[in-house]
């Protein structure tokens, strides 16, 4: 969305792209999951009276619309990439098959999982949990708008305190809403740490990837 109200901003897109690209040519691999709020919001949806399931579909569907926008921008970087969604769509990507998805990135490729779960009533953090834990993946990086997980909301809060470490427990303990619980728990069950870190900072994600950067790391330690 980047500085617009609703939407893709190509800029904005493009700079996550170099960001990935940056990452990936450094020998790091990748699979991507992003989500549709810039589009279409489900639970806002069905607030204002859409059925609740049809309104998660929806969302999905808008997951979707950046996923391609994303390999647009990644291909344009000279990035292999492929989307693969899990309500399938075959005129415009691969449907979600695990095996094919190892097989991409083992050459590769940067793969990017689209329309969440293809349930209704799971979000992308969730989504994004699950692919973690099917890929076997080392850790699940979440990017947001500031660098970590903090005590309070720093941009009301000036004094808000950045947590380095933090457990599972305590995350889903104290409600602290860096991921939907069942994403939390997943990873928890998985052994597999979550890392939050900001989209905006420059290089920042090769730099958290490799343990450098700054963020908040959320493990059972």
């Amino acid at each position: 969305m980047g500085e617009q109200s609703y939407g893709i901003d190509v800029s904005m897109t493009e700079k996550i792209a170099k960001e990935v690209k940056h990452a990936h040519e450094n020998g790091l691999q990748m699979a991507l999951v992003i989500g549709g709020g810039n589009i279409f919001r489900g639970l806002s949806a069905a607030a204002g009276g859409i059925e609740r399931t049809t309104a998660d579909y929806m969302g999905m569907l808008a997951t979707v619309m950046n996923a391609l926008a994303m390999q647009s921008a990644l291909e344009q970087q000279g990035v292999q990439t492929r989307v693969m969604s899990a309500i399938p769509m075959t005129t415009v990507c691969e449907p979600y098959i695990r095996r094919r998805a190892v097989r991409h990135m083992e050459k590769g490729r940067v793969v990017i999982f689209a329309a969440g779960t293809g349930n209704p009533y799971f979000t992308t953090d969730t989504a994004a949990a699950l692919r973690a834990a099917e890929m076997g993946c080392d850790a699940l990086l979440k990017g947001t708008q500031v660098d970590g997980v903090y005590d309070s909301d720093p941009k009301t809060n000036k004094n808000a305190v950045r947590y380095n470490q933090l457990s599972y427990q305590k995350v889903l303990a104290d409600d602290l809403r860096v991921m939907d619980t069942s994403a939390v728990s997943l990873m928890r069950d998985n052994s597999i740490p979550i890392i939050v870190f900001s989209v905006h900072d420059a290089g920042g994600l090769d730099s958290v990837m490799r343990g450098q950067g700054v963020c908040t790391t959320i493990s059972s330690s």
